[in-house]
């Protein structure tokens, strides 16, 4: 089992404090809030592959895992529900399957954007923002300001947080949107990019890929990752709440945090 960062236990600490409210007393489950949540009779999980957030491929074993499958098939058995595993190419394409009714539910960064579309519970865990370069990048910083000159190509995906919140800071660096985290790794290789804006978790795992490439410290923000579900199903929600702070006080969410490698993670800022 890979080793996860000492910071992960006081996260699940201060989290745990959070939603106590939520696990003590959590809401009886009633076929009312089980048609409310898996309305076609199933648990349609929204995942994408390339986080540990969502779903990786075990370098050994090749099968699929990640935080979102843990969660969402544990949540699926607690509902009496068969699994689906609903597979998008990035993380856009999770919360747009989401916010249209293609997916139940997903493990994703809670943005105030995203917050309008989808209803979500409170945070399970907060991810750092970074960069990721290979050797000889112009870029050895996290600072946006020494970043930003016109001749940086910051590589970011399409429809991402990280593309809302760099489009905003900055002024001159060129930012280059990639359909999936497989383009990006080419491009960086064919030296089309001088570094990729992601989560750390991301960052790690495409780091692991790329001889000599290192995720710069530092950070540009932080993702508060929750799981959503789409608007109109309130009747689920206090069930989902009770659920995320169950997932988090009897250890499901550590343990699905170490089986996944989730890198990244830092304590909340806000507790």
């Amino acid at each position: 089992m890979i080793s996860v960062r000492r910071s992960i236990v006081p996260l699940i600490a201060i989290v745990v404090s959070m939603l106590a409210g939520c696990a003590g007393n959590p809401a009886a489950l009633t076929p009312e809030i089980r048609q409310t949540l898996a309305p076609t009779g199933k648990l349609r999980v929204g995942a994408y592959p390339g986080s540990p957030t969502s779903m990786v491929k075990d370098a050994k074993t090749g099968e699929m895992k990640g935080v979102t499958l843990e969660l969402g098939q544990e949540l699926a058995r607690r509902l009496g529900v068969p699994f689906d595993l609903v597979v998008f190419q990035r993380p856009a394409e999770v919360v747009e399957g989401v916010k249209s009714g293609k997916a139940d539910i997903a493990f994703t960064n809670a943005s105030p954007a995203r917050s309008k579309d989808i209803d979500f519970t409170p945070p399970l865990l907060d991810i750092e923002q970074g960069f990721l370069v290979l050797p000889g990048s112009p870029i050895s910083t996290s600072v946006l300001a020494d970043m930003d000159r016109p001749e940086i190509r910051v590589g970011v995906s399409q429809g991402s947080t990280s593309l809302s919140t760099l489009t905003r800071e900055f002024k001159h660096a060129k930012l280059v949107q990639v359909a999936n985290l497989k383009i990006a790794s080419e491009m960086l290789t064919k030296r089309q990019l001088d570094a990729f804006a992601s989560n750390k978790a991301i960052l790690s795992e495409l780091s692991d890929e790329l001889p000599g490439s290192r995720v710069l410290p530092g950070r540009f923000g932080l993702e508060h990752v929750a799981l959503g579900i789409p608007k109109g199903r309130d009747q689920g929600m206090d069930y989902l709440r009770g659920f995320a702070g169950d997932m988090i006080s009897g250890g499901y969410l550590q343990r699905a945090v170490e089986t996944a490698g989730l890198r990244g993670t830092v304590k909340p800022e806000s507790n």
